[in-house]
């Protein structure tokens, strides 16, 4: 694994309109040279020491901790039920209950499951070069849509945008062609943070997640 003397971590912005609506939202993003690809074996085995440390108290606790209980407030506060669909880490260790461990799928997915569990904090990945200019988290506008899915979005969704369209949903589905995928070369990583959640825990989390993939 590397240990990365990585950069800070760059800001995004929140659209004033809904930073005013959810104080503490924001973005840090942080790019890493190289997309996914097949997980090494120390990887693998540290997806397996994480799930030893996770019982079925600490999993029915969780929701208890600050950072997961802070994605759950704000989950309900933009019309999502936490327990229907459920926060990043919450699901995760939700996986891990039913399947014994965390399964390991790829070093993207592997990476961002070590990030989320050991922080708390929510994270999802862009391919780098196909995001244009600064994330933002904003609003939707008439006619938007999420490229590759059918209809528009009704207009004041959520989103992640960048400066030409929507990428994702905030917390929901994500644009095609904009996640990565096998020819992408660079990955961006990127956290998002909620009221209650401390920026050092968001520096962590893209941290731990970029420590993850080899030099």
């Amino acid at each position: 694994m590397s240990d990365p003397a990585d950069p800070r971590p760059e800001a995004g912005e929140v659209e004033p309109e809904v930073a005013e609506e959810l104080p503490g939202l924001g973005l840090r993003y942080t790019v890493v040279d190289r997309g996914s690809g097949r997980s090494p074996r120390e990887l693998k085995e540290r997806l397996r020491a994480l799930a030893d440390r996770i019982s079925g108290p600490q999993a029915i606790n969780l929701r208890q901790q600050p950072i997961p209980w802070a994605y759950r407030v704000f989950f309900r506060h933009i019309g999502l039920d936490p327990d229907v669909q459920r926060t990043p880490i919450e699901e995760l260790v939700l996986e891990r209950m039913k399947h014994g461990g965390f399964p390991s799928r790829n070093l993207l997915d592997d990476a961002l499951t070590v990030a989320i569990v050991e922080s708390g904090v929510a994270l999802i990945a862009f391919d780098a070069d196909r995001v244009d200019g600064r994330l933002t988290v904003r609003r939707s506008g008439a006619g938007e849509a999420l490229e590759g899915r059918p209809g528009e979005l009704p207009p004041g969704t959520l989103v992640i945008a960048d400066a030409e369209r929507p990428l994702t949903l905030l917390f929901g589905a994500m644009a095609a062609g904009r996640g990565v995928g096998s020819r992408t070369r660079r990955t961006m990583l990127v956290a998002i943070r909620v009221g209650g959640v401390p920026e050092i825990a968001v520096e962590e989390a893209l941290w731990l997640a970029r420590s993850v993939f080899p030099d």
